[in-house]
């Protein structure tokens, strides 16, 4: 399974606001410490904005922020939530997944669904709050100098 960069690009955007000290920054620091396209991660901030997870606010001392403490912020759901697919194989596809001769007969598409079930389930077990907890590693790494833990 690959995560689409929408997906991706949210959980390192949450990962940078979450190691931040005073947890407020813009979608500019966000693509300059990753290096990332800042037009890309100015929807996947609405996207996370849409789904609840952070709060944004205009103008000169705006920014975004987390919504929910990092521990309620689960990581299976957040997947969810950014993906627009599943499908692992074409015959997943909701629509015109049918266009393999054995589809009818096929058992591989259980197993398919199952296998992404366990990925889920065990995303499902953690949290923002797992991701970040050695934030003096990352903090360096980002670019935001010392962390406190």
């Amino acid at each position: 399974m690959r995560l689409t960069l929408h997906t991706d690009y949210a959980l390192r955007m949450l990962i940078y606001v979450a190691a931040r000290a005073d947890g407020l920054c813009t979608v500019s620091d966000v693509a300059a410490a990753y290096g990332l396209s800042r037009n890309h991660l100015l929807k996947v901030a609405q996207t996370l904005r849409d789904i609840g997870v952070v709060e944004t606010t205009r103008g000169r001392t705006g920014g975004i922020r987390l919504a929910k403490a990092p521990e309620a912020i689960g990581i299976g759901a957040l997947v969810r939530a950014t993906e627009e697919a599943f499908s692992l194989a074409e015959c997943m596809q909701a629509e015109g997944g049918s266009c393999c001769v054995i589809s009818p007969a096929c058992r591989l598409k259980g197993m398919l669904h199952e296998a992404l079930a366990a990925f889920l389930a065990v995303l499902d077990r953690y949290t923002l709050a797992d991701i970040v907890r050695n934030r003096a590693e990352l903090g360096p790494l980002l670019g935001l100098g010392a962390v406190a833990a």
